[in-house]
Parts: structure tokens; C-alpha cells; sequence
């Protein structure tokens, strides 16, 4: 089981992660910590692989913790968890070695993939002794196969031309359930564009809280233009 420690000042956001985690196979908690300095501690008395941070937190923020845990030389992998989506964060993030950049709000699915291409990757390499070019950038760099411009596994362009015309069309944020019944297709299916979307930057999404029930995800169309 890969021990996981989730470093997360806010507590609702803390616990939220945590039911994501638990639904995630080959993952185990192994701790939450709510500030920088009790990372810290907690890295030093307990065996952690993978980090999920945050990098807006008080005294120690996720910047200064992930360069702490580099210069302690913490054999443990980062995935960073955080609100921030300016480039200079994501460039220092990149250059301290995360292995991946969540941008909250998201959804479970896009917190499944992260997880699972890191459980991935983490299995190919303790299981080999070499390896070629090919699991190299598949397995260990995640060159997808939108780097050659083409869509990922499972969808297809007629729809996800569709789906964006429906998106420019409305001006106001919207939820899956809301657009999945003016394209005409079921959530599950529009969720998959929605996701991949938001994540070469056409759509923004944003987790709202209600007074009962559950959060709602909403979409806003960023007025980017869809290159596919």
C-alpha cells in the first residue's frame, strides 16, 4: 500500500481528500497534517511515500515545506494540491519535482487519474531494472496522445464539437447534469469532455457548497478557443 500524507490547512478540504483517497485502490492514509511544521515532524517519525500539498498555508507555506522535504533528502514523492494556477507557482512546483498539479477545485475523477498514474509508475519502476523508450514516455513522463493532437481514449471530435458549441452558448456556470440535458448526452459521457476541457483550459470549474446536500461542481467557458 502506498502511505500517503495529506498536508492541507482547511479542514473541510482535508477531509474531503481523505474520502477521495479512500476510494482510490493501493492507497492508504497515513496521516493529515495542517500546517508545514507538523509535516515536518510527521515525516520524521513516520514512513510516507506520497505527499498530496497544499502551497497557501501560514508560517510554512507548501513552497518552503517542499523545499525543506528536498534539502532533508525525504525519499517521498509530491502531488500538489492547491488553488494556485499562476505560472510561477507551477514552474517552481515543477522544478522541486511534483508529479503532478492539481488546481482546486476538481473532481474525483481527475484525483482517481493522478493517483492511479502514480501507483503506475511507482509499479513499473520497482519492478524493473531498465527500461525503453516507450514506458518512458508512457508510463513515467505521461506523454499522452494529445501531444501529437489527438483526443484522448474515448472520445471523439463530432461530440466534443457539439458539447463546445452548446459551452459557448451559455453565459452563465453551469453543472454537468445542466449541460448533459441541453447537448442531449448522459453525465457520465459529458463528464469525460468536461474534464478533458477544463484541462487544456476552455472550461474553469469551481466547487460550490449549498445550504443540504452535496457540492456542486460549475463550469464557466474561459472564451478560449478549442484547438481540436
Amino acid at each position: 500500500m502506498i502511505q500517503v500524507l495529506i498536508v492541507e490547512d482547511d479542514p473541510m478540504v482535508a477531509e474531503l481528500n481523505k474520502r477521495y483517497l479512500s476510494q482510490v485502490e493501493g492507497f492508504c492514509l497515513a496521516g493529515i497534517a495542517g500546517n508545514g511544521a507538523e509535516a515536518l515532524t510527521f515525516l520524521e517519525n513516520n514512513v510516507v511515500d506520497l505527499i498530496l500539498l497544499d502551497l497557501y498555508m501560514p508560517n510554512i507555506d507548501g513552497m518552503k515545506l517542499l523545499n525543506s522535504v528536498r534539502s532533508a533528502c525525504h525519499e517521498v514523492d509530491v502531488i500538489m494540491v492547491t488553488a494556485a494556477r499562476d505560472t510561477r507557482s507551477i514552474q517552481q512546483a515543477l522544478r522541486q519535482g511534483v508529479v503532478d498539479y492539481l488546481i482546486k477545485p476538481f473532481e474525483f475523477e481527475r484525483f482517481s487519474a493522478a493517483l492511479s498514474d502514480y501507483k503506475e509508475r511507482t509499479r513499473l519502476i520497482d519492478e524493473s531494472e531498465v527500461l525503453d523508450q516507450v514506458e518512458i514516455d508512457r508510463q513515467i513522463l505521461a506523454k499522452s496522445e494529445r501531444a501529437q493532437g489527438e483526443l484522448p481514449k474515448g472520445l471523439d471530435r463530432e461530440t466534443l464539437a457539439l458539447i463546445f458549441e452548446h459551452i459557448k452558448q451559455s453565459a452563465a456556470p453551469f453543472s454537468t447534469e445542466e449541460m448533459a440535458q441541453q447537448v442531449g448526452v448522459s453525465r457520465v459521457s459529458l463528464r469525460k469532455y468536461l474534464k478533458f476541457l477544463a484541462s487544456i483550459g476552455i472550461l474553469e470549474g469551481k466547487l460550490t457548497y449549498r445550504a443540504v446536500g452535496r457540492p456542486i461542481h460549475l463550469y464557466k467557458y474561459t472564451l478560449k478557443e478549442l484547438a481540436f
